[in-house]
């Protein structure tokens, strides 16, 4: 068995996630041993793949294009990756909880145990390694390293009914894309996720988009398929754009999860979700404060910019969020306070993000008194797991059904 965050000392720079105001009035609990637990789904959490998962599956001739580390001459460590500028590795000294979560996820079974000591009924997995496979302009050399992904996760995960993964779709190539989504839905997956850009890298108005009609034999047969879209952040383009003083910080806010924005309003403002009505979508990591200003962003332009904009709507772009979308969060306080305002509470789905560091494991009732003491009973409990067991049809048990 690994060894769990629980079983260690938590260091000081973590000692932060314990503080919590408590749960006093709250009908239900987050707390894992309570009686009134809420039901809750951890909408994004990641595996944790063998580090010669590709190596070993993918056909020969893509092994050396495949991300790896290289030392050069003077013993400095580099990964590359055909998506990423090259970067260099620097050596982490994890202790604690930090090492824990950095280690955590290989076992199914110990995933099941990790989850059950943070209250977690049922995860959502997302490739953890497997978030590079996108990056490449390579479409073909990205389809088949998510065919290896999916026949991984299908294989690791299959026997678990609450360790759901999702299938990895490259979009670049739509007749491919379209294949996989067949061979996937055979299989059995229930989730599909697509690359924020469906052709990687930097703005081209040349790239086809999601918003194009290009997409629409593949949206038809998502249609057909009964498969709800995620778009994971980090997968459009390179994330590691910045260097220098405040990279990490600036890399994560600006290049990993703003433009997960794109996809959405591609399918907002294009007629997609017109055409096919039934395509539910949302974004996964990427958070929630931003969509009330999204929403009232697309909106102004559609309204103001009534001239240029095409095509005529039935609705505004963000009556199609409210009615086919939805976007998950680990810790977001300021989008929590608006959800009831714009009404938001039923688009909105929380995640652990286990094991990452940016999540809440394995201390998410403290997060979640922290950040939801100002939502009513029914609506946390629609956000902590009901809302995910809609979209993504899960069975709730009768005693975790809040109305």
């Amino acid at each position: 068995m690994s060894t769990t965050a629980t079983e260690h000392e938590i260091n000081e720079p973590n000692l932060w996630r314990l503080e919590t105001p408590g749960e006093d009035g709250w009908a239900h609990s987050a707390r894992p041993d309570a009686t009134n637990k809420y039901f809750m789904v951890s909408t994004d959490c990641h595996a944790n793949e063998p580090a010669d998962l590709w190596a070993t599956r993918i056909e020969p001739e893509y092994r050396d294009r495949l991300p790896r580390v290289v030392t050069d001459d003077d013993g400095v460590q580099w990964r590359v990756c055909e998506g990423y500028r090259r970067d260099r590795l620097r050596p982490s000294a994890f202790v604690g909880e930090d090492l824990a979560r950095n280690q955590s996820g290989v076992d199914p079974a110990d995933r099941a145990a990790d989850h059950a000591r943070d209250g977690i009924d049922v995860e959502i997995i997302f490739p953890n390694k497997g978030l590079a496979m996108w990056a490449t302009p390579d479409p073909v050399f990205a389809n088949a390293q998510c065919r290896v992904w999916n026949d991984w996760a299908h294989e690791t995960y299959g026997d678990w009914d609450n360790q759901i993964p999702v299938a990895c779709i490259a979009t670049g190539d739509l007749k491919s894309a379209m294949t996989e989504i067949e061979r996937c839905a055979a299989k059995g997956f229930t989730i599909l996720t697509l690359p924020c850009k469906p052709i990687w890298g930097g703005h081209d108005v040349d790239h086809v988009n999601y918003n194009l009609p290009h997409f629409d034999p593949m949206w038809a047969l998502i249609e057909e398929v009964d498969m709800p879209v995620t778009f994971h952040v980090s997968t459009g383009r390179d994330p590691r754009a910045a260097r220098g003083n405040g990279g990490a910080v600036i890399n994560y806010v600006t290049h990993s999860l703003s433009p997960t924005i794109e996809p959405v309003a591609n399918l907002c403002a294009s007629g997609v979700l017109e055409r096919f009505p039934n395509i539910r979508f949302g974004t996964v990591e990427a958070g929630i404060g931003w969509v009330p200003w999204l929403l009232d962003a697309m909106d102004e332009a559609y309204r103001k910019h009534h001239m240029w904009a095409r095509p005529k709507l039935q609705g505004l772009p963000s009556d199609y969020f409210r009615e086919n979308g939805f976007a998950t969060f680990q810790e977001d306080p300021s989008g929590l306070s608006l959800a009831e305002r714009y009404d938001l509470v039923d688009n909105f789905m929380w995640a652990n993000d286990y094991p990452h560091h940016e999540g809440t494991w394995p201390h998410s009732a403290e997060a979640i008194e922290r950040t939801m003491s100002g939502l009513t009973d029914v609506h946390r409990a629609k956000i902590l797991g009901l809302n995910a067991a809609r979209v993504f049809k899960l069975n709730v048990p009768a005693h975790q059904q809040v109305a």
